[in-house]
C-alpha cells in the first residue's frame, strides 16, 4: 500500500571497483553481486555524519530494491600485509594478560584475498517516510563524511543521488528511471529495450538475504539479522529505435542465418 506521508529515493551507484561483502570477515573479503543492504545504509549513515555508535532504526525500517544496470566482473586483488617495524605479525593467540603474542615461528608476512565488482552500475530505490526520505537525499548531495559503495577505497563517480520519487512501489519505482549503463554496454544491446535484474524487499518474498544490520560500532561487531527478498526482471527503454546494424537477408539459397555464438554474445 502507498501513500502521500511515503516517499522513494533513488540513488546510482556506480564506480571502477565496488565491494558489497555482507557478514565475510577475517582473510577473505567477498563481495555480493549486488549490493547489500548493509552496505546501502551505510553509506546514508556517512552521508549524515553519523557516529558508528549511533542507533539505525530508522534506516533499519526503509524498504531496499536493487536493480542491476550493469552488472560488472569479478576481482580478485592479492593483498599482503606486514608490520611496518619489520616486527612478526601478531597471532590469534593472547597472554595471561589477554595481550596478543606474536607468531611462532615467526611469521613476517600475511596474505588475504579481496572481492571486487569493477565497472559495475546499480540502481537503489528506497521507500520509507517522506521527511526521513528527503533529509537522506539532502545528506547524499552534501554528505558530512565520503561516500563509499561498500568500502573506503570504493568512491562513486557521478551523481549518487537521483532525486526523490512519489511514494510507489519499489518494483515501480526501479522501472520508471532511465537505464543508467555505459556506452560499451549500451552498444552490446540492439533491441530497444532491455530487461534488468532486480531485487526487492518484500515480506512476503521467497528468499532471504542476511544483511540488516545492528550497528556500525567497531568495538561490538555488527551482527546481520535477516529480510525477505523477491526477485524479478524490469523492462526498461534503452533510447534506442533500431539496431546498430541492420539484419539483411544475405545468406545463399538454402543455407540458416543462424548464428550459435551469438547466443554466447560473440
Amino acid at each position: 500500500m502507498t501513500g502521500t506521508d511515503h516517499a522513494v529515493l533513488v540513488l546510482r551507484l556506480a564506480a571502477p571497483l565496488q565491494s558489497w561483502g555482507g557478514p565475510s570477515r577475517y582473510n577473505r573479503r567477498e563481495t555480493r553481486p549486488q549490493p547489500t543492504k548493509s552496505g546501502v545504509l551505510g553509506l546514508l549513515a556517512a552521508a549524515e555524519g553519523r557516529d558508528r555508535e549511533a542507533s539505525l532504526t530508522d534506516l533499519v525500517g526503509l524498504q531496499l530494491g536493487v536493480r542491476v544496470d550493469q552488472p560488472g566482473t569479478l576481482l580478485r586483488d592479492y593483498h599482503t600485509y606486514s608490520d611496518y617495524r619489520g616486527l612478526p605479525l601478531l597471532s590469534a593467540k593472547t597472554n595471561a594478560k589477554g595481550q596478543q603474542t606474536r607468531t611462532s615461528p615467526a611469521k613476517y608476512t600475511g596474505v588475504t584475498q579481496r572481492f571486487y565488482l569493477q565497472d559495475a552500475v546499480f540502481l537503489a530505490a528506497l521507500r520509507g517516510p517522506k521527511t526521513l526520505v528527503a533529509s537522506l537525499e539532502e545528506a547524499v548531495r552534501n554528505p558530512v563524511f565520503p561516500l563509499s559503495l561498500g568500502r573506503r577505497s570504493c568512491p562513486p563517480t557521478g551523481p549518487v543521488s537521483l532525486g526523490l520519487r512519489s511514494d510507489t512501489r519499489l518494483e515501480d519505482a526501479l522501472g520508471e528511471v532511465p537505464w543508467q549503463a555505459g556506452s560499451h554496454r549500451r552498444r552490446q544491446v540492439q533491441g530497444a529495450a532491455v530487461s534488468l535484474e532486480a531485487t526487492v524487499e518484500d515480506p512476503a518474498g521467497d528468499q532471504l538475504a542476511v544483511d540488516v544490520p545492528d550497528t556500525y560500532d567497531l568495538k561490538t561487531g555488527t551482527r546481520f539479522a535477516r529480510r525477505a527478498v523477491r526477485h524479478l526482471w524490469v523492462t526498461v527503454p534503452t533510447g534506442r529505435t533500431q539496431p546498430n546494424h541492420p539484419a539483411t537477408d544475405t545468406a545463399p539459397a538454402g543455407q540458416s542465418d543462424h548464428d550459435p555464438f551469438a547466443l554466447l554474445g560473440w
